[in-house]
């Protein structure tokens, strides 16, 4: 059986900033409107650190009682207004 790699979903993250520069995720919002509120954060690991390619992180996040992996993969420098976007891997 072949197995096909996660999708990627962009979806919209609504992020707490604390004054040394932590980005804290707080909601994540689907395109169709739904919305779930993250409880807590378990872990967060650097991308380069996971895959040596893409430069952001993965927040393990829990959600009404269950860990979910969110991404945060930022842009490149050419789009100084673009610091990045958020996915969530579906199946």
């Amino acid at each position: 059986m072949r197995t096909h790699p996660p999708k990627k979903v962009y979806v919209s993250v609504n992020s707490d900033f604390d004054p040394t520069g932590y980005m804290q995720p707080r909601q994540i919002i689907w395109s169709d409107g739904r919305v779930f509120q993250i409880d807590a954060i378990r872990d967060f690991r650097p991308l380069d650190v996971l895959e040596g390619t893409r430069s952001g992180g993965c927040y393990t996040v829990l959600i009404k009682g269950e860990e979910r992996l969110l991404f945060f993969e930022k842009t490149s420098a050419i789009h100084a207004s673009r610091f990045g976007r958020w996915f969530v891997e579906c199946p």
